[in-house]
């Protein structure tokens, strides 16, 4: 049994411990202000869901996702996530990060940043272009015409089919944007951002974005 661990549990992170418990995984769950500020949430997923420290959500995961405002990347345990797959769903926003001069000049990527936080851990942005009430009811069967389509991006081929294959579950295509410099193509104010596009509209956004 895989279990998902989740460091950050607000609205993206709570949408994916639902669809994770939904389809048979474990998760444990940590945010900011302690485990005791989860129980609600764990009490509404049941027996297949706990609280912990990241540190122990991080320790705790099989496959780890990293859903904290980009300004608290730092703080992301590194030692327990080594080696694993981690997956980056943020994005910077400067109004309520601060600003990031290495993003602000388009030198590297948020995911970028948090690879070189974690550097023995294998980094895939996912999750971060869809709007945390779509992702959970926008999931359809593989096959369904139409189908949502997310991007990802990464630099670990294996990782990234592991992510893959936990889209898939959740109800989505996958398009690969690439490696995790590619990451820039699905982040806010791009054309694949918050978009519901299948996979053949999704490519064409993807090749479609630009920088300033």
């Amino acid at each position: 049994m895989t279990t998902l661990g989740l460091i950050g549990s607000g609205l993206i992170g709570s949408a994916l411990a639902r669809l994770a418990v939904a389809h048979g995984y474990d998760v444990v769950l940590s945010n900011s202000r302690g485990p005791e500020t989860l129980t609600e949430l764990v009490d509404e997923l049941g027996d297949r869901a706990r609280a912990g420290t990241a540190h122990e959500a991080a320790e705790g995961g099989d496959v780890v996702v990293v859903t904290v405002p980009l300004r608290a990347y730092l703080q992301v345990p590194v030692e327990p996530l080594a080696g694993k797959i981690v997956i980056d769903t943020n994005n910077y926003y400067w109004q309520r990060d601060g600003h990031l001069p290495e993003l602000d000049a388009q030198t590297t990527t948020s995911a970028e940043l948090l690879q070189t936080h974690l550097p023995t851990s294998r980094v895939v942005k996912a999750f971060n272009s869809i709007r945390f009430d779509d992702l959970a009811v926008d999931g359809t069967p593989a096959g369904t015409p139409g189908r949502r389509a997310l991007p990802v991006a990464g630099d670990d081929l294996e990782a990234k089919d592991r992510v893959v294959a936990l889209l898939d579950q959740f109800g989505y295509d996958v398009v690969d944007a690439g490696p995790l410099a590619e990451g820039w193509r699905f982040q806010p104010d791009t054309p694949a951002y918050g978009q519901r596009f299948d996979a053949d509209s999704l490519r064409e956004a993807l090749a479609a974005a630009t920088r300033d």
